[in-house]
C-alpha cells in the first residue's frame, strides 16, 4: 500500500510544486473522510491543487463554481415539467458526484452555501419532499479567498465546522517557483494527470485508517489539548467534542500515511493547526491569527 500512497503523493506533486507537507495534509483530510477547505489568495494554486486530488484518487468528480447569484437549485437539482409526460421529473444538480469541487465559495450567498451543509454533514439531500443520498464517498473540496477581499460572504462558524481540515498554501519557495515559471504548464499537466488509485482502493485506505490504533495515552493527550483549548482565555469557545473526533481521526490518517499502524503525539501535532484553527474563535481583543494560539496549546500540553 505504501507504492500506492508514495505514486498517488507523486503525482500530486508534480502539479503543484514545493507544497509536499500541504499535499500530504490533504490526502491525510481525505482518507480521514473528512472534507478539505483551502484558502488563500488568488493565484496561488488552491483550484490546481483540488484538480489534481480529485483526478489522482480517481473518483467521479464535478466542479461549481461559486458566484453571488448562484442558487440552491444549480447545486442540488430541481424537479422540471416535462410536457411530453405530463408530470415533473427530478434533474439531479452537481452534487451527486463522488467529490465536489467548491472554487470560490465564499464568492455565493449564505443561501447557495446552506445547500452543502446536509450533504457534508450526513451524506444525502433532501429535494422536493424527498431524501437522497450522495455516492459514497463523498467529498466537499472548497477553495475560497481571504475574508477580507471585495465580493465575499465569510462561512458561519456551523459551515466551517463540517469541514475537517482549513489549510493555506502560501507562495511556493524559490527553487519551486523557478520550476513553475520554466516548466509546462498547469492545466496541460492536470488534463495528462491519471489516476494513481482505482475508487475501491481508496474506499480500502479509508476503511483502514480507521483501524490505526489509538492508546489510552494517546487519548489522554488528547482531552488534554481540547481541555487547554476550552480554559484558555484566548479564545471566546474550546473545541468541541466533534472538533476532538475530528483530530483524533486526522491523526490516525496521518500515522497511516507514514506507514504506522498505531498514533503518536507527533501525528496529533502534524494536524492540529489545521484542524481547529478554523473551529477556534479568538475572544474579543485578541489579534494574533488562530495557529499561533494552536501552536501555543500544544507547548502548554505536555507530551505523553
Amino acid at each position: 500500500m505504501n507504492a500506492h500512497i508514495d505514486s498517488l503523493l507523486g503525482r500530486i506533486n508534480q502539479v503543484v510544486l514545493g507544497k509536499e507537507r500541504q499535499v500530504r495534509l490533504c490526502l491525510a483530510c481525505l482518507l480521514a473522510r473528512g472534507h478539505l477547505l483551502i484558502e488563500d489568495m488568488p493565484g496561488v494554486g488552491k483550484t490546481t491543487l483540488a484538480h489534481a486530488l480529485a483526478r489522482s484518487l480517481g473518483l467521479d468528480y464535478q466542479r461549481i463554481q461559486f458566484t453571488s447569484d448562484l442558487l440552491p437549485a444549480d447545486i442540488l437539482g430541481a424537479a422540471i415539467y416535462e410536457r411530453d409526460s405530463g408530470g415533473f421529473r427530478f434533474h439531479p444538480g452537481p452534487i451527486f458526484a463522488q467529490v465536489i469541487l467548491a472554487d470560490e465559495i465564499n464568492r455565493a450567498s449564505p443561501k447557495a452555501q446552506s445547500a452543502l451543509l446536509e450533504a457534508m454533514e450526513e451524506g444525502q439531500v433532501s429535494i422536493e419532499g424527498e431524501t437522497r443520498p450522495l455516492p459514497t464517498p463523498f467529498f466537499v473540496i472548497a477553495t475560497q479567498n481571504p475574508t477580507d477581499q471585495v465580493g465575499v460572504f465569510p462561512l458561519p462558524e456551523s459551515q466551517l465546522d463540517r469541514f475537517l481540515m482549513r489549510l493555506s498554501l502560501g507562495y511556493p519557495n524559490p527553487a519551486a517557483e523557478r520550476d513553475l515559471l520554466a516548466g509546462q504548464d498547469r492545466r496541460d499537466l492536470l488534463a495528462g494527470l491519471e489516476p494513481a488509485l482505482a475508487p475501491a482502493e481508496f474506499v480500502a485506505m479509508q476503511q483502514a485508517v480507521r483501524t490505526v490504533r489509538v492508546a489510552d495515552a494517546l487519548l489522554d493527550y488528547l482531552q488534554a489539548i481540547i481541555q487547554a483549548s476550552r480554559q484558555n482565555a484566548s479564545f471566546a469557545e474550546g473545541l468541541s467534542p466533534r472538533g476532538g473526533l475530528a483530530i483524533k481521526h486526522a491523526a490516525q490518517a496521518w500515522a497511516y500515511l507514514t506507514g504506522r499502524d498505531f498514533v503518536q503525539p507527533e501525528d496529533v501535532q502534524a494536524v492540529l493547526p489545521g484542524v481547529v484553527a478554523h473551529r477556534l474563535r479568538p475572544a474579543p481583543g485578541i489579534t494574533a491569527g488562530n495557529e499561533f494560539w494552536a501552536a501555543r496549546i500544544l507547548l502548554q500540553v505536555p507530551i505523553p
